[in-house]
């Protein structure tokens, strides 16, 4: 038998995650790129474990992360017979990634702003 270290979250970890959420991260993007920024390379097994998903959410997690071009994958032969493994990691800094974040969050609330003020106008006339 191998012996494997697997990472979890920390309650500060767990915090930064909830607060993802909050601004609109969907729970499981949220959790796997918090694992992915506190590690150099994972697999989806890896992340599994740590993030207490289940393979189909880290699958979505992936698909959305990839869209948004914050994550490269690579293979890797597997250890015995079978599929290569895939291993993941941030393709930029998590601080640019949140730069990223900000900047479409601003222009959410901007729209919603633009809409108020013409309802506003309609309300006025």
């Amino acid at each position: 038998m191998r012996s494997e270290k697997v990472m979890y979250f920390t309650p500060r970890e767990e915090e930064f995650a909830q607060l993802l959420m909050d601004i609109g991260l969907k729970r499981n993007v949220a959790k796997v790129l918090i694992y992915l920024a506190n590690t150099t390379d994972a697999t989806s097994r890896d992340i599994e474990r740590g993030t207490d998903l289940r393979q189909p959410e880290v699958s979505i997690a992936m698909r959305t992360l990839k869209e948004n071009g914050w994550i490269e994958s690579r293979e890797s032969k597997a250890e015995s017979k079978g599929r290569p493994v895939k291993i993941y990691t941030l393709s930029r800094p998590i601080e640019e990634i949140m730069d990223i974040i900000e900047k479409e969050k601003r222009k959410e609330v901007e729209t919603q702003l633009d809409l108020i003020h013409k309802v506003r106008d309609y309300i006025s006339v």
